[in-house]
């Protein structure tokens, strides 16, 4: 049906264009007979889709500080704050080094090394869109970024720092941070504290903003996706993911059992039982973002799925109880490749330490 909507459509425009008082001048070869294929071929997908859909989407905010303003200076020091490898046990890692800005807050690894080298138990998410998200780390034990940046620093697998009071001493045995934390919270008494040092690079972390052709795609332009994401994002919508990944940041909104239909290979990791020691939460986890999943493999909680194309298959089996065709699996994958948006490169450069 597609193919004939399509064909009678390109007859029509040809019929159009040998009406014209000069048709000599017009180009009806195999070049653009194929280019207005193509073209009436998107639009013929774009159709299909309903737009109602579209709102459970919505576009990316520009800067996810317009619910928690801060200002100039506590970003300044948030962005210092991320990149610094002092606030690590032997100085070696950094919020940056297992959440790289320049790879889409991700570092390739299924578990990232710390301070020491041991790995963590679980997979590092991304944080870009992260201060969006209702809840924060897998398991959601953090309210807001603000108050998850503060778990690695003394997070004895990762950065290594005995407790807040260790963080502080650290910082203040750097002269130069002195005046930064007392024009980031002006006022204060003793500026440099273990919950300022999160309130900052939280701050930062509310800028980490990557808008796509999603985007684009969302406030009305139809040409920002081609025929075949269009058609991966009907099938997306129509086999079920849209109930789990939906909103701004196409995920990030609840949580989910995974494994709801058929149990997850891997049951070491309880997930949001270890918070709450309730029955209902095994295997619980927090539905991740599926913005920039093109560029943040491995996947999944334990990193157990290497490509998107395997982390397409596995949650249409362990989710939804579908054996997804390799057509849908691809035309999916290519939707969620058009999820990746453009890295804000001057806000995530590396800034000079005091």
């Amino acid at each position: 049906m597609r193919s004939g909507v399509v064909l009678a459509a390109v007859l029509s425009v040809s019929t159009l264009a040998c009406s014209k008082s000069n048709p000599e001048k017009v180009d009806l070869g195999p070049a653009a007979l194929g280019a207005a294929t193509a073209s009436l071929d998107r639009a013929a997908h774009t159709s299909e889709f309903n737009p109602r859909l579209l709102r459970r989407f919505k576009p990316v905010r520009e800067n996810l500080n317009d619910t928690t303003p801060g200002s100039a200076e506590q970003v300044a020091l948030g962005r210092m704050l991320y990149f610094d490898k002092r606030l690590s046990k032997n100085g070696t890692q950094a919020c940056n080094s297992c959440h790289p800005l320049d790879n889409w807050g991700a570092d390739g690894r299924s578990t990232s090394p710390g301070a020491e080298g041991a790995l963590g138990s679980r997979n590092s998410p991304t944080v870009y869109h992260a201060a969006g998200y209702f809840a924060q780390f897998w398991d959601g034990r953090a309210l807001n970024v603000e108050e998850q940046a503060k778990g690695p620093l003394t997070n004895p697998v990762e950065m290594g720092l005995k407790d807040g009071a260790h963080v502080e001493s650290i910082l203040r045995g750097i002269p130069g941070y002195k005046p930064l934390f007392a024009a980031a919270f002006p006022g204060e008494p003793d500026p440099i504290s273990y919950d300022n040092v999160g309130k900052a690079i939280g701050m930062f972390e509310r800028g980490l903003v990557t808008p796509s052709r999603w985007d684009a795609y969302l406030k009305g332009d139809k040409n920002a996706l081609n025929a075949k994401e269009v058609e991966g994002l009907r099938v997306f919508t129509n086999v079920g993911c849209m109930v789990c990944h939906t909103g701004e940041f196409v995920g990030g909104t609840m949580y989910e059992k995974v494994g709801a239909v058929e149990p997850w290979p891997n049951q070491a990791d309880q997930g949001r039982f270890a918070v709450t020691k309730n029955e209902t939460d095994r295997m619980v986890f927090k539905v991740p973002t599926l913005r920039n999943i093109g560029k943040t493999a491995p996947y999944f909680h334990d990193g157990s799925a290497k490509t998107l194309g395997q982390a397409v298959q596995m949650m249409g089996r362990h989710q939804l109880g579908l054996e997804l065709s390799e057509e849908e699996v691809s035309s999916i994958s290519a939707w969620l490749d058009a999820l990746t948006g453009e890295l804000p490169r001057e806000y995530i450069k590396e800034p000079v330490l005091p």
